[in-house]
C-alpha cells in the first residue's frame, strides 16, 4: 500500500503557476511549493511575480519569478523555456491567469470581449501546449491544471458576464480535449471550477450586499471558499492521488452546481 502522506508530496518536481503573484495564482504557487515543488511564480505583472517568489523563498521554499504575457506567444515560449533551462525540467503547469469584464451583453465592446477571451481562452491553450510541448519532448508524465469557473458548467444568472462565461466554458472543453488528446502520453489534464473565491478579481461583488445575499441564496454551503481552497483542489490534481483522473472538471462551488 502506498503511503498516503506521501501521495500529496511533489519534492523533485518543478511546476509552473501563471497568474501566480496574487489570488489563487498566490495561493496555488505557495501550496505546491510546501508540498515540495520547485515553482515558477508566472505573472504579466513581473515585480509581483518577484515579490511572490520572494516571499516563498523566505519561507525557506523553491521558487523562480518569471514575466509572462499569456497572450504573448513569444512571451509564453521565453517563459516557459526559462523555467526548463533554470530547472532542468517541468511536471506541473497550474494554468491559472484570467481576467474577467462584468458588462450587460447589449452594452459589451468588441473590444473588452477581446480583452476576456485573449487571456481566458489563447492564454490557456498557449500555455498548455507550451508545457506539452516541453513534457512529451522530455517523455514526462506531466499534469496540467486549468482553472475554469463554475460559470462554464452553468448559465450563472445572478449579474451579466458572458465573455467570462463563454471563455470558462470553452476551457472546460478544452480541458477534456486536451485529456483525451494526451492520455496516451501519459500526461493529465484536469481543471478546477470554484465558485466566488474571495480575491481582487471578485472585491465588487462581495462588497455589494444585495449580491453577497443572493451568492449565500445559491450556495448550499451558504459561505464562500479562500483562495487556499481552490489551491488545495489544485494540488490534488497535480499529486499522485489523482493518478488516475484525467478530463475532469472538479467543482470547489459551495454545492452551486448540485442544485
Amino acid at each position: 500500500m502506498r503511503d498516503p502522506s506521501r501521495l500529496l508530496r511533489l519534492d523533485g518536481e518543478v511546476a509552473l503557476v501563471t497568474g501566480g503573484a496574487r489570488g489563487i495564482g498566490a495561493a496555488a504557487s505557495a501550496m505546491l511549493a510546501a508540498a515540495g515543488a520547485v515553482v515558477g511564480v508566472a505573472d504579466r505583472d513581473a515585480d509581483a511575480a518577484s515579490a511572490q517568489a520572494a516571499s516563498l523563498v523566505a519561507q525557506g521554499l523553491r521558487a523562480q519569478p518569471l514575466a509572462i504575457d499569456v497572450t504573448d506567444e513569444g512571451s509564453v515560449a521565453a517563459g516557459f523555456a526559462a523555467v526548463r533551462a533554470a530547472q532542468g525540467r517541468l511536471d506541473i503547469l497550474v494554468n491559472n491567469a484570467g481576467i474577467a469584464l462584468r458588462r450587460p451583453t447589449a452594452e459589451l465592446t468588441r473590444a473588452d470581449w477581446d480583452k476576456v477571451v485573449a487571456v481566458n481562452l489563447p492564454g490557456v491553450f498557449l500555455c498548455a501546449q507550451a508545457a506539452a510541448r516541453i513534457m512529451l519532448a522530455d517523455g514526462t508524465a506531466g499534469r496540467i491544471v486549468n482553472t475554469a469557473s463554475i460559470m462554464g458548467l452553468s448559465g450563472g444568472g445572478l449579474y451579466p458576464n458572458i465573455s467570462y462565461q463563454a471563455t470558462k466554458g470553452a476551457v472546460v472543453n478544452l480541458t477534456r480535449a486536451l485529456a483525451v488528446e494526451w492520455a496516451g502520453h501519459g500526461l493529465r489534464v484536469n481543471a478546477v471550477a470554484p465558485t466566488w473565491v474571495k480575491t481582487e478579481l471578485t472585491t465588487p461583488l462581495f462588497e455589494s450586499p444585495e449580491l453577497l445575499a443572493r451568492m449565500q441564496a445559491v450556495s448550499p454551503l451558504g459561505r464562500f471558499p479562500e483562495p487556499d481552497d481552490i489551491a488545495a483542489a489544485i494540488l490534488f490534481l497535480a499529486s499522485r492521488a489523482a493518478s488516475f483522473v484525467t478530463g475532469h472538471v472538479l467543482a470547489v462551488d459551495s454545492g452551486f452546481l448540485a442544485q
